[in-house]
């Protein structure tokens, strides 16, 4: 099992940048493919971007048009998520996610099965 807990999110302006955090509790992320969702309020929650086991391979949405950046530490304890050049379009609140023996890609699939945390905040004004 893993616990996750989101951080970093805030208010911030439109051109803006902020780095979210996914910490591991219980166990590390070892062995575990990793990805960041977000749902916005009135919308159904979509994938942003995931990394493997071993950070050797990632995979993003075509929505964020180059602008994100999924990385996790050499500890695999943390997993995350730099965010450039922020549009009020990117408002929502964001989930990290965690799935035992899946590749980057698998994680585009959202899944309740998957351990989840609770999300942190991104609002962008214009």
């Amino acid at each position: 099992q893993v616990k996750l807990l989101e951080t970093g999110g805030g208010l911030v302006h439109t051109g803006d940048s902020l780095r979210l955090s996914c910490v591991a509790s219980g166990r590390t992320f070892s062995n575990y493919a990793v990805g960041w969702s977000r749902q916005a309020t009135g919308k159904e929650r979509e994938f942003v971007a995931s990394i493997s086991w071993n950070g050797y391979a990632t995979y993003y949405a075509e929505s964020i048009k180059g602008r994100f950046t999924i990385s996790r530490d050499n500890a695999e304890t943390t997993v995350y998520l730099q965010m450039n050049n922020l549009s009020p379009e990117d408002t929502a609140v964001y989930y990290c996610a965690a799935r035992p023996g899946a590749n980057a890609q698998a994680m585009d699939v959202l899944s309740a099965d998957d351990y989840w945390g609770q999300g942190t905040q991104v609002t962008v004004s214009s």
